[in-house]
């Protein structure tokens, strides 16, 4: 069925008048009458009848009115969501690292959306460990993350977006407690609170101590930050991890680590070879144009 011929129709019926039918139209009358007889043909009964100069519907006319115009609605809709979804309007799904939902990213989105108020966006946020928010994009269950680097950088788009400082910490009663700064060879009698493969902190983390030429005794490994820090503060171990606002509310000493390069990036993330609406590409390029930013910032205060 024809589309245009169902614009035709509607107008026919709300106009009542061929000729002013086809004038609002932009179209001859001959070609309004030869749409409205191939409608009814296909469809096997007549929308209109003669009432005077003018026209009207019959009862099957009537009847497929509704549905017409229902029909157009929907479509109308769908393409005006369409264009503004062009424009950078939509809905942008993320997925964080724990720790930077406190902070970093409704700032981050906070501030974009006070630079678009034009826009009719949404977002949502979930968030989980480096490994399960990769597995996450590559599901299609989000749009962007907000992680480590992934091992498989070649699978992905990817973009630095932010940096976090690591501390080493340690209960507040642990023999290195009140050190501005340690070195990792210093650390190497003690037991640590490590974190496990999945964790993107893990390569991280492997990677610094063999830069410095050591191997640390692992107590215990975990997934995710705040609880490497829980332990810490109970004493299960000493840990490192990324400088962020719980550590200023635990039983702890957070000290820096005397070791060049001692951070972690974080990154933008997007699947490589998936479609990103023009509201997920402009947002991207909002957060590149930002710069690497130092994420959750806390004071170098004693606890």
């Amino acid at each position: 069925m024809n589309l245009i011929h169902l614009r035709y129709f509607a107008e026919l019926a709300h106009t009542g008048h061929y000729t002013r039918a086809a004038e609002r139209l932009c179209i001859t009358q001959p070609s309004l009458s030869h749409a409205i007889s191939q409608l009814e043909e296909e469809l096997g009964v007549a929308l209109f009848e003669k009432s005077g100069r003018n026209t009207r519907l019959t009862c099957f006319g009537q009847q497929f009115l509704s549905c017409a115009e229902s029909a157009l609605q929907t479509l109308d809709e769908g393409v005006e969501a369409l264009r503004q979804g062009a424009r950078g309007a939509g809905l942008i799904r993320l997925g964080i690292l724990r720790p930077l939902g406190i902070r970093f990213i409704p700032e981050l989105v906070s501030s974009y959306l006070k630079a678009r108020p034009e826009l009719e966006l949404k977002f949502t946020f979930d968030s989980g460990v480096t490994g399960q928010l990769l597995e996450g994009l590559e599901k299609n269950h989000y749009d962007l993350v907000f992680c480590s680097k992934p091992e498989r950088e070649q699978d992905f788009r990817i973009a630095a977006a932010a940096r976090q400082r690591l501390k080493l910490i340690v209960p507040a009663d642990h023999p290195l407690a009140g050190r501005k700064a340690v070195r990792l060879k210093e650390t190497l009698d003690y037991p640590y609170v490590y974190f496990s493969a999945s964790s993107g902190l893990r390569p991280v983390l492997d990677h610094i101590f063999s830069k410095a030429g050591a191997v640390p005794s692992i107590a215990y490994e975990v997934q995710e930050d705040e609880v490497a820090a829980g332990l810490a503060a109970q004493g299960f171990g000493i840990a490192i991890v990324p400088e962020m606002e719980l550590l200023e509310h635990l039983k702890i000493w957070a000290m820096d680590i005397d070791e060049p390069g001692i951070e972690r990036n974080i990154y933008m993330v997007a699947r490589g070879q998936g479609y990103m609406t023009p509201a997920v590409s402009q947002f991207w390029n909002y957060v590149e144009s930002k710069g690497i930013a130092l994420a959750a910032p806390v004071p170098n205060k004693e606890h």
